[in-house]
Formats: C-alpha cells, sequence, structure tokens
C-alpha cells in the first residue's frame, strides 16, 4: 500500500510539471513554429551540433521536437513537434502539428527541456508521420546522427539501414532508447486552428490544397535553404 502511495503521488507530482494539454491558441502556435524554427537555426549554428550538408541533402522530412523531461521514480516526456516533408517535386511541405510523449519507469529525477531533430531518409518512413501513432525507434531504424565536426574524422561510413537520424543540442545526448518508447502523434487540433482547414496530415503534408500562411513560411524556407 505505501508504495502505491508513493506511486500516485510521483504521478501527480510529474502532471503539476508538466504543461496542462487545454485548448489551443493560434498564436501559441505560432510560438511553436518559431520555437522549432529557432532549434533547427541552433543546431545549425555550431560544427559540434550541426547536421551534415549530405544529410540533409538527402533527406525525406524533417521532425523538430520540443520535450520537457520530469522524473522522479517514475519518468514522463511531453511536448510538441513540427513535421515537414519532401514533396515528389522536391518542395517542402508546410510544417504539421504532433504531439509527443514518452513514459518510463526507473532511477531517475528532475526536469529539464529536450530539444531534437530527426532527419527521416526514405520516403516509406516520412509517411509513418501519417499514422495515428508512430514510434520511430520501434518501426524504424533510428540512430544519433553524426555531427559535422565529426564527419571528417569519421573512417567507416554512416550506417545505410538507418532510416531517422536523431540530433540534439545536447552533445553526446543519444535518443535511440528513448524513442523506442516514445511516440509522436498528429495534432489534429492544432493543425486545423493554424491553418483553418479541416484537412489531415495527408493533404497537409502531400498535397498542394493547403497554402502556407506567412508565419510558416520563414520555417520552410530555412528549411529549404539548408537542405538544397
Amino acid at each position: 500500500m505505501k508504495k502505491l502511495f508513493t506511486a500516485l503521488f510521483c504521478l501527480a507530482a510529474l502532471a503539476a510539471a508538466l504543461p496542462a494539454r487545454a485548448e489551443i491558441k493560434r498564436s501559441k502556435l505560432v510560438e511553436r513554429i518559431d520555437t522549432c524554427e529557432a532549434i533547427l537555426q541552433d543546431l545549425q549554428s555550431s560544427t559540434k551540433t550541426a547536421i551534415p550538408a549530405d544529410v540533409l541533402h538527402r533527406a525525406r522530412a524533417i521532425v523538430v521536437v520540443n520535450q520537457i523531461q520530469a522524473g522522479f521514480l517514475f519518468g514522463v516526456k511531453d511536448g510538441y513537434a513540427v513535421a515537414l516533408v519532401r514533396r515528389p517535386n522536391g518542395r517542402w511541405s508546410v510544417p504539421a502539428f504532433l504531439n509527443t510523449g514518452e513514459a518510463s519507469l526507473g532511477l531517475q529525477a528532475g526536469v529539464k527541456a529536450l530539444n531534437t531533430v530527426l532527419v527521416i531518409m526514405d520516403d516509406a518512413t516520412a509517411r509513418l508521420l501519417l499514422n495515428r501513432k508512430v514510434n520511430f525507434g520501434a518501426e524504424a531504424k533510428a540512430v544519433a546522427g553524426i555531427r559535422t565536426a565529426e564527419a571528417e574524422k569519421v573512417t567507416r561510413p554512416l550506417p545505410d539501414a538507418a532510416n531517422v537520424y536523431v540530433y540534439s543540442l545536447q552533445e553526446g545526448y543519444y535518443l535511440s532508447a528513448a524513442l523506442k518508447t516514445g511516440y509522436m502523434a498528429p495534432n489534429e487540433e492544432a493543425n486545423r486552428i493554424f491553418y483553418n482547414t479541416n484537412n489531415k496530415m495527408p493533404e497537409l503534408l502531400y498535397s498542394d490544397w493547403v497554402q502556407a500562411p506567412a508565419e510558416a513560411q520563414f520555417l520552410i524556407n530555412y528549411v529549404t535553404k539548408i537542405t538544397n
């Protein structure tokens, strides 16, 4: 019984530490787009963290993730992501919103922010973003990506079988294990509010039915710049 009360206390503490899901205002979604652009720019601002140009040239999708991790015995990650895919014509899609999450059990404590970029290397894996829930660690081969500063020193090639390269602003942070139990899911409500449309993820990512608002164009332009 004591263990049960301890577990309930931990879960209550985590719930207080993480932001509650509530009705989303469009202004908050604009902030999410801006934050994800800033994460990508910060990552690319230093050779110690930057994604190599040849990886970006071959990318079929890019997902920028902003999470908060909190834990005390039980661990929870909660946050959001935006995803862009490279369409067959070579142009990048509008950014689509996703929810992210993960739960874990083990010795852990504290609260921290995690900023991560997933570079998806093939179209089949990119289309997993259309699923109701996707776990790239379980449904694709996700590995820690080689950074620009390391690329010239690496004598072995990057694993060709990898579908997803994972990059973080925290040097040496390896996300493969976390991805095995984490998930991403389309945030259709956020997409509806931001784009003022009932079109779902397939139309947002793979059609021209939805035009990018001015607030999203900056991110699209930056992704286009670094991947060309």
